[in-house]
C-alpha cells in the first residue's frame, strides 16, 4: 500500500529539521524551519489535491464527516517509528488547508530543554493553579510534558491529561497517566474536567483553557486540592491574570479575583527567542505565590505584579525583560531580537540604531 502524500512531505521536513508543514489551495508545500517558513518544492497543490491529500490521513470517517461540517478539525497523526503530529485542518478563502507540527517522539526532559531549576519546585506542589503560557509555536505543550515526566520519574501520583489532540503519550512511571482526548474520549473540555473531578485525581492537565466553563471549573479544581496545570496565549504574568478575570461577565469578576487569589500558585510565560548563530531558545518570565499575591489579584492590583517578580529574584522568580538581559549579555540572543521580544521596549532601544526595528518577514 503506498504511503499517504503528506508523510511523503512530513518526511521531508523532519529531514530539513523543520517544524509545521503548512498547506494551502493555489500554493507550494511550506515548511516552518527555525522560526522561517520556505517553500518545499514548486509543485502548486490545487483544490482536488488538496482534498485528497487531508482525507488520506482522516480517519475514522466521522472525522471527515465532522470536517466537512464544521470547516475545523484537530487531530494527531503518527508515522510509526519516526514521529507524531499535530494536525489542524481549516477553510480559507481559497478552500481546504492544513498545518501540520511535530510532536517530539521523545519527551525531552527539563534538563534537555534547559529550563529553569525553580520548575522542579512547582512540580512538586501539593495543589492549586499552575499556568504555562505564550503565543502559539513557543514550546509551551513541550515545557509541560517535561514536568509531568519529572513528576512521573520522582513522584506517585494520579495524572489526568486532557488535550485536543493528545500530542505526548507518556508512558506510566511512578505515576499513573491517563490521557483523554476531546472529540473521542469525551465531547468537550468541560464535561472531560467534570468527569476528571470524580476521579481522584493528584494532577489534572488541562490543554486549553480558552472557554468559559473550563477557566471555571479548573479554578474550582485548583480550589479543591488538586494541581492544575493549564494553557493560555499570554506573553506574561500580568496578561494571564488579566486574561483570565477578562473572560468573565463583570458580574463574576470579583467572585473569580477570590477564587483566582485563593489558588494560584505560579505562572510560567515562554517565549522563543532566535539565538545568535542559529537554532531558538526560550525565555521565562515566572511568577510565584508570596504573601502579597492574593491580595494583589484581590484588589486588580495588577500593575504590583513586576514588583512582586524583582522583589523575589532570590525565591526563583524572573521577569521577561530581566531573562532577555541575561541572554544578551551572554551574547545568545541580538539587540534586535531583545527588543522585539521585550516586554518594556524601552528597556532595549538604546541597543537599536535609531531606536527603530524593522519587523522581519
Amino acid at each position: 500500500m503506498a504511503e499517504p502524500r503528506i508523510n511523503s512531505l512530513l518526511r521531508q521536513m523532519l529531514e530539513q529539521k523543520g517544524s509545521d508543514l503548512h498547506l494551502a489551495v493555489g500554493m507550494p508545500a511550506k515548511f516552518r524551519v527555525q522560526g522561517a517558513i520556505r517553500p518545499a518544492n514548486d509543485h502548486i497543490i490545487d483544490a482536488a489535491e488538496m482534498e485528497s491529500m487531508l482525507k488520506e490521513i482522516c480517519f475514522p470517517e466521522w472525522r471527515w464527516t465532522d470536517f466537512l461540517e464544521k470547516h475545523d478539525l484537530d487531530f494527531a497523526h503518527e508515522i510509526p517509528g519516526l514521529a507524531r503530529f499535530r494536525c489542524n485542518y481549516f477553510y480559507n478563502y481559497w478552500g481546504m488547508g492544513a498545518v501540520l507540527r511535530q510532536i517530539p517522539s521523545k519527551i525531552l526532559t527539563l534538563e534537555d530543554l534547559k529550563l529553569p531549576e525553580v520548575l522542579k519546585r512547582i512540580c512538586n506542589f501539593k495543589g492549586g493553579l499552575v499556568l504555562v503560557t505564550g503565543p502559539t509555536g513557543s514550546g509551551k505543550s513541550t515545557t509541560l510534558a517535561a514536568m509531568i515526566d519529572y513528576i512521573n520519574d520522582n513522584y506517585s501520583k494520579h495524572i489526568i491529561t486532557i488535550e485536543d489532540p493528545v500530542e505526548f503519550v507518556h508512558q506510566n512511571k511512578k505515576s499513573t497517566i491517563i490521557h483523554r482526548e476531546i472529540g473521542i474520549h469525551s465531547p468537550s473540555f468541560p464535561q472531560a474536567l467534570r468527569g476528571a473531578m470524580r476521579s481522584d485525581p493528584d494532577i489534572v492537565l488541562i490543554g486549553e483553557m480558552r472557554e468559559l466553563d473550563t477557566i471555571r471549573l479548573g479554578l474550582t479544581c485548583a480550589t479543591m486540592g488538586m494541581l492544575v496545570f493549564g494553557t493560555l496565549h499570554t506573553n506574561n504574568a500580568p496578561k494571564t491574570i488579566d486574561r483570565i478575570i477578562d473572560a468573565f461577565p463583570a458580574n463574576e469578576q470579583a467572585q473569580i479575583r477570590t477564587m483566582l487569589a485563593a489558588c494560584l500558585q505560579g505562572v510560567v510565560s515562554q517565549l522563543l527567542c532566535k539565538k545568535e548563530g542559529g537554532g531558538r531558545i526560550a525565555s521565562h518570565e515566572i511568577l510565584l505565590w508570596t504573601d502579597g499575591l492574593p491580595n494583589t489579584i484581590r484588589e486588580g492590583q495588577i500593575n504590583n505584579i513586576r514588583t512582586i517578580i524583582e522583589s523575589n529574584k532570590g525565591a526563583g522568580m524572573q521577569s521577561m525583560d530581566g531573562t532577555l538581559q541575561s541572554f544578551l549579555d551572554k551574547g545568545l540572543i541580538s539587540p534586535k531580537e531583545a527588543y522585539m521580544k521585550a516586554t518594556d521596549k524601552k528597556l532595549f532601544e538604546h541597543l537599536v540604531k535609531d531606536g527603530l526595528v524593522q519587523v522581519e518577514d
